[in-house]
């Protein structure tokens, strides 16, 4: 039957390309050549007669891909921010002042951002818009709605205005995750890893402890970077399997694994390397100053590292002379200054541990043989001491520390090797998997409880409290294993109204230092080329700030060469056994 609207409409046949279309009585269109029936049909245009009933439409749906499994889309991006969130909050519940979260790291989080063009900007980053270029085809995600981004809700700072990122880098990025993000939970997960990320330093697990030593820096908390990572290891601050934290709708698999799960212990030169190109990235401006109140400065932290090594009170006086003889406690040498390659970045608390070597070496050698005359002279004096502290005695002092620092480090190397990666909350990526994943989890804890009653295994106890300090000495202790109040009186002589020590020898670890940018360190550190008492002191401060030697030894050849002016003197020889 001819009719009008079947004239109008234009669109060719599927089967033979013509353009000769009729209406059937049931009013769909058909071809008049090849006899093909549409599933189109004719409008109505009277609807008089279905005015009274119910108009029942098929709906198209949501033009935004929804996920079956009841996931968002997130972007890495907002997955640091949450860490960073999480890791502030318990930054917070150890006493550190609540502006850190809700100001410093806010506003350095929100600086990152913008010079990463990542939210902040008038148009997206390079690797966005090269990626739109790909899959920017799709009409119906072309002309999708802005949502509200997760940024909106895992604000890090909850008292001001909400992060949102600019509308041209919203829509944009959306187009991304039709075709790009097939490997991953994010939405820009697979784009992460391209090369071209990493001259806008691109954000690792490491990076948010950089953040937030950064932000503990510029407000001068008491708290030490070596803190801070044994804080991480303890578990007190989220780092390891942090994603754990996340909300149900942020899903994880595949690239955003890589990104977040974190399967090593944080690494003190890595964190603190990354602050500083962090604070250069950022074009920060001149931190705070360090003065002489400060608790990051030399003198402060020296006597801290005195009480936990259970070392003389009157080591502090010499350790004062020391950093006032070199001027390392000057604001200018201590104050981080961005980008400003001429100053020495200056690690604080490992500075602290050198001067105190270096004075141990200034009264007692530690060259495996005057050390111990020292302690033989100290010992027959207590005999007769009845009166006054005792003397300190190296020796008695070593036989103490050695037993107390091989415990702990036994403890720390079994609590390493029996810590579990995988986190206690598994990892599911659909509402189908779910009650299977789950079930499989619960019957590997009652095997796990199981097989503990009957190898009659503890139970591990409960993560002790925070504290600032590892090892406690108390010289409420009558067992003499509290070495605070001894006096250096034995060991020391009076020259022109100045106390001295009575041995003016003095061996350098190195006699020329290295170029730091050439090799790495100022010096090399090798057990066998040392003797043994020094190695020991180098072990004590290495376990206490949880660092290599090495990098302990580099700052003690810095103070050395500081000290005597490169005036350099021939290392004596020495025993490599020491003395029991």
């Amino acid at each position: 039957m001819d009719c009008p609207k079947a004239k109008k409409f234009n669109e060719r046949c599927a089967q033979c390309s013509e353009v000769n279309w009729g209406l059937t009585d049931g009013g769909r269109f058909y071809c008049r050549s090849c006899h093909n029936v549409t599933e189109r049909t004719r409008e109505v245009i009277n609807t008089d007669f279905i005015s009274n009933t119910r108009v029942q439409t098929i709906s198209k749906g949501s033009r935004k891909k929804e996920k079956t499994d009841g996931g968002c889309e997130w972007y890495v991006c907002e997955g640091f921010q949450l860490v960073l969130k999480k890791q502030a909050e318990a930054l917070e519940a150890l006493g550190v002042c609540p502006q850190m979260k809700d100001e410093i790291l806010c506003n350095f989080w929100r600086l990152y951002l913008q010079k990463s063009k990542q939210a902040y900007c008038d148009r997206p980053d390079g690797e966005t818009v090269k990626a739109l270029a790909v899959c920017g085809s799709s009409t119906d995600v072309e002309s999708e709605p802005e949502t509200p981004s997760l940024l909106h809700l895992l604000s890090l700072s909850e008292s001001e205005g909400d992060l949102q990122t600019d509308s041209s880098f919203v829509s944009s990025t959306s187009k991304v995750s039709a075709s790009t993000s097939v490997c991953s939970g994010s939405v820009d997960g697979s784009l992460y890893f391209m090369k071209n990320q990493k001259e806008k330093l691109r954000m690792t697990m490491p990076m948010t402890l950089s953040f937030c030593y950064m932000a503990l820096l510029w407000l001068r908390e008491p708290m030490t970077l070596s803190d801070l990572l044994r804080f991480v290891v303890e578990g007190h601050i989220p780092y390891l399997n942090v994603f754990q934290h996340f909300p149900e709708k942020m899903k994880l698999y595949g690239v955003d694994l890589k990104i977040f799960c974190v399967e090593s212990w944080p690494v003190y030169e890595e964190v603190y390397d990354k602050m500083l190109e962090l604070a250069a990235f950022l074009d920060l401006p001149r931190f705070p100053d360090i003065t002489d109140s400060c608790f990051l400065h030399p003198d402060m932290l020296c006597m801290k590292y005195l009480m936990e090594a259970n070392l003389p009170d009157e080591l502090h006086n010499w350790t004062c002379r020391v950093v006032k003889k070199i001027c390392i406690g000057e604001v200018d040498f201590l104050t981080l200054v961005p980008g400003n390659k001429s100053t020495r970045k200056v690690k604080y608390d490992v500075l602290a541990a050198a001067l105190i070597i270096v004075v141990l070496k200034l009264l007692f050698l530690l060259d495996d043989h005057y050390e111990w005359l020292l302690s033989d002279f100290a010992e027959e004096r207590n005999k007769n001491n009845k009166e006054g502290h005792p003397y300190f005695e190296f020796k008695k002092w070593y036989k103490v520390i050695k037993c107390s620092l091989d415990a702990e480090q036994k403890k720390l190397d079994e609590e390493r090797a029996k810590y579990q990666w995988r986190c206690e909350k598994p990892l599911f990526y659909s509402a189908d998997k779910k009650s299977k994943v789950l079930k499989r989890r619960q019957m590997v804890v009652n095997l796990q409880n199981q097989f503990g009653k009957l190898s009659g295994s503890v139970r591990p106890a409960e993560k002790p409290n925070p504290s600032s300090f590892q090892l406690s000495w108390s010289e409420e202790n009558t067992d003499g294993s509290c070495f605070h109040g001894h006096s250096l009186k034995g060991i020391l002589q009076e020259k022109r109204g100045v106390l001295a020590a009575m041995n003016p020898d003095y061996w350098l670890c190195t006699v020329q230092l290295c170029r730091e940018r050439a090799c790495g360190h100022l010096a090399h550190y090798r057990e066998v080329e040392f003797p043994q008492s020094y190695h020991f002191v180098l072990r004590l401060f290495s376990f206490l700030l949880r660092i290599q030697p090495s990098s302990i030894h580099d700052d003690v050849c810095l103070i050395e060469h500081k000290l005597f002016n490169k005036k350099l003197c021939k290392k004596p020889k020495y025993n490599t056994v020491i003395r029991k």
